[in-house]
């Protein structure tokens, strides 16, 4: 009697009949069609079946997150309206009228007149790009400042890191405010670039600290340790290996950080310090307006708000990003 191979059927036949093997083919034709029109695969990986990266998934959270994008809609429309402010007012921030100093609303005016009886609408809208270039220079400013001298201290470390340290502890001794004041107070032009160069100056410490504390927990990891074991450059690793991983802690303290610089901006300004006549900056409103607030307080109430809505949006944005990029959250 012939030995039956462990994939006969019951009955000593073929190995498997001509039915059964159609099915099982069909059964595979499905599944492999199933898979390849499945948009992703599984949890934690891309459509390609591949892991996903830490940039891919913040992405994918923020998209889901409505706090998000509310925050990013109210940004994109104060940059909007920063670069093209025609296109919600057609009116001139230095036309005034002294005859309708203080007057409220009326038609083609909804929020008044302010003490010079300019348009306060029109100067509320025309300050959205005073804010707004102040605070993106000033973090752009700031990250690039402080991420370089915070990486490269966090890199090498040894005299250049204890030097970092103990200048970063002399700028982190000094108020904002009463450094403004001083260093302020000696500068005649009325642009936004000796606000936005002491903001650098005093704000890049910050940026620098966390850039330092990423990047030493970066290079004690083990792919940057094969990469030094097999001869790469400090030049490599650190544009290659470190920074990519270092980088997202940075991102979400400037974005936070925005939201500051326009108010540390308008403080200066209200102070008399920062912008000056005849610069148009919501700060200089709430000035002008603040020794009015009792005989017409929509002066006061439309600048302040702008700024109020701004610097939430930007502080909203930073939040989301923040629970976005953090690994401890997933």
């Amino acid at each position: 009697m012939p030995e039956q191979k462990p994939w006969d059927d019951a009955t000593g036949g073929g190995a498997i009949s001509g039915a059964g093997a159609g099915g099982a083919m069909d059964l595979a034709m499905d599944e492999g069609t199933t898979l390849e029109k499945t948009p992703g695969g599984p949890e934690g990986t891309g459509p390609t079946g591949k892991p996903r990266s830490l940039w891919s998934d913040a992405w994918r959270d923020l998209r889901r997150n409505p706090v998000f994008i509310i925050s990013g809609l109210v940004i994109m429309f104060l940059v909007v309206i920063s670069i093209w402010p025609s296109l919600i007012t057609d009116q001139d921030p230095l036309d005034c009228d002294l005859s309708k100093a203080q007057e409220g609303s009326g038609p083609g005016h909804p929020f008044g007149f302010d003490g010079q009886g300019c348009d306060v609408y029109t100067r509320t809208v025309h300050g959205a790009r005073t804010s707004v270039t102040v605070g993106v220079l000033s973090t752009l400013g700031v990250s690039l400042l402080g991420g370089v001298l915070g990486g490269l201290a966090g890199f090498f470390g040894g005299a250049w890191d204890a030097v970092l340290s103990r200048i970063t502890d002399v700028f982190f001794g000094i108020p904002v405010v009463l450094g403004g004041l001083v260093f302020l107070s000696v500068v005649t032009s009325s642009t936004v670039w000796p606000v936005i160069g002491f903001i650098v100056l005093l704000g890049w410490p910050q940026i620098a600290r966390i850039a330092r504390g990423a990047v030493i927990t970066a290079k004690q990891n083990d792919y940057v340790q094969a990469a030094r074991a097999l001869g790469a450059s400090n030049s490599r690793m650190l544009l290659r290996h470190i920074t990519p991983n270092a980088v997202a802690p940075v991102i979400v303290v400037a974005t936070i950080a925005l939201g500051t610089y326009i108010s540390l901006e308008a403080t200066l300004s209200y102070l008399g310090v920062g912008l000056k006549p005849p610069a148009v900056s919501w700060g200089i409103d709430i000035s002008a307006a603040s020794q009015y607030v009792r005989n017409a307080p929509h002066m006061l109430l439309w600048p302040a708000g702008a700024l109020a809505v701004t610097v939430l949006a930007f502080i909203m944005l930073g939040d989301a990003v923040r629970d976005a990029l953090d690994p401890k959250l997933r």
